[in-house]
């Protein structure tokens, strides 16, 4: 879990959402946010059925709010 959790802070680092813990300044870098949550999504995929519900629940849970904010921020970036 500590995995799962660790990439979906970097996430939200490169979606500018939180601002770096080393900086402190905020850092967007969206394709890297893709990557991650490209990564995400594949660790759901290859773990399916093998994970506890409330790791099944916080991976879930994590990749849909990091799929919505990242579509947030593509469409901004897009106007």
């Amino acid at each position: 879990m500590n995995y799962l959790t660790s990439l979906a802070f970097q996430t939200m680092i490169f979606l500018g959402e939180i601002p770096n813990p080393f900086t402190e300044k905020v850092e967007k870098n969206l394709p890297q946010a893709k990557f991650l949550i490209d990564t995400l999504g594949m660790i759901r995929e290859k773990t399916k059925g093998n994970l506890s519900q409330p790791e099944s629940d916080f991976l879930n849970g994590s990749l849909y709010e990091l799929q919505m904010k990242y579509v947030e921020h593509f469409q901004k970036e897009a106007k």
